[in-house]
């Protein structure tokens, strides 16, 4: 009944950029895509229909992205950063730079839900508008706001 490729093919962007934005990291994204279709080729016979197939693919992803949260909490280890020094920066300037994103990642944990993943899938996951309404189950002008009012929150932390 369901063709995995084609389900693949279709859908794998989309989940591979919801996980970056969860993970913030391209390794993990990636080995959680592909172990995200291959629960959904396992449970594809669950899969009723009444939701988005886009839907029911990234509350999979989500899940194992639960399940890995939980497993680095168990080794008390930070998740991989793939990010490597730039040399041609001074020590002065690397380190600005690091406070900086760690002061705005922190401001965008404190957001409310939903306003932190629409931030995080845009910011992060460079999502269209369109593909987090559709992933959140709302509409594109409902993203927009929400990312609007998110980011207006962040510039008035800013300031």
């Amino acid at each position: 009944m369901w063709e995995m490729d084609g389900i693949y093919k279709e859908y794998a962007d989309l989940i591979y950029k919801y996980l970056f934005s969860l993970s913030l990291n391209a390794h993990t994204a990636e080995e959680l895509t592909q172990e995200t279709f291959y629960r959904a080729m396992l449970s594809i016979h669950t899969y009723n229909g009444n939701c988005r197939m886009s839907t029911w693919l990234c509350q999979i992803a989500k899940h194992l992205w639960y399940q890995e949260l939980d497993k680095n909490r168990r080794k008390k280890t930070e998740p991989l950063d793939e990010t490597f020094p730039d040399y041609s920066k001074s020590v002065e300037s690397t380190v600005i730079d690091k406070q900086d994103k760690m002061s705005i990642y922190r401001m965008l944990h404190n957001l409310p839900e939903p306003m932190r993943e629409v931030m995080y899938l845009r910011l992060s996951g460079e999502l269209s508008f369109r593909e987090i309404g559709e992933l959140l189950n709302q509409s594109e002008t409902w993203a927009r706001v929400t990312f609007y009012r998110g980011k207006k929150k962040l510039m008035e932390g800013l300031e």
